[in-house]
């Protein structure tokens, strides 16, 4: 019996202990999981890469499509509209001698009258003096009847013209008149404008004449025209 006993003691388990843990030793820190990439860093990324996709395409279809289609100027375009408030035509100043109309969608550009100067006159106020020279109204006579029938006029245009210059001045190459600034056998208002016959207009008589039988055609037709006019107004 003992030894039945003590076989049984003997298979009996004894417990297992567990060896304290020592108050020495500190316990393991805990693991963190990964850090995961802020949620604003992915948005940016995403659309930096939507902007670089959309400026690609855009730079392709500038080189494939014409960028100048549909931007030509029209007369027609927007006809129906009112853009000028009721009017059809707006005036714009320009720099210079130019002034600009605009109608619609069209414009006529149209340079400025020049202004003219009036020329320099002949009177005492300019400093201005006739020369002292001796007239000849015989010769000057002489030399306008050569001049008339070289028109083509007949003898009668030359006696027309003989009475009209007998009143304007009686033929004197000098004749002046103060008052108005008129000179020579014509009497050219201002004297300088026969300078378009000659340089020597002040006291060459031939000069004279021909800028004045040039004057008396252009504007009356004939000496005897010329006449009839200043018989009726005094002047011509």
């Amino acid at each position: 019996m003992g030894r039945h006993a003590g076989s049984d003691e003997a298979m009996e388990p004894r417990p297992q202990t567990t060896a304290a843990a020592s108050p020495l030793e500190p316990s393991p820190a805990p693991r963190k999981p990964p850090a995961r990439p802020p949620r604003v860093g992915r948005v940016k990324q995403a659309v930096t890469v939507v902007f670089a996709f959309a400026a690609s395409v855009s730079f392709l279809l500038v080189n494939l499509v014409d960028p100048f289609s549909g931007a030509i100027a029209s007369s027609e375009f927007a006809s129906d509209v009112d853009r000028f408030g009721g009017q059809r035509v707006q005036a714009f100043d320009v720099a210079g001698d130019y002034s600009i109309d605009v109608g619609q969608e069209s414009y006529d550009v149209e340079k400025k009258p020049e202004v003219q100067l009036a020329p320099a006159s002949t009177s005492e106020g300019s400093g201005w003096a006739p020369p002292a020279v001796t007239p000849d109204p015989g010769s000057a006579q002489a030399y306008a009847a050569t001049a008339v029938a070289a028109r083509g006029w007949p003898s009668s245009e030359f006696d027309c013209l003989v009475a009209l210059w007998n009143k304007e001045s009686g033929w004197r190459v000098n004749a002046y008149n103060a008052g108005s600034g008129a000179y020579g056998i014509p009497q050219a208002l201002p004297g300088s404008k026969m300078a378009t016959a000659g340089a020597d207009w002040e006291t060459n008589a031939a000069t004279q004449i021909e800028w004045g039988l040039g004057y008396v055609s252009g504007r009356y037709g004939t000496p005897c025209g010329a006449w009839a006019h200043s018989q009726d107004v005094g002047w011509y």
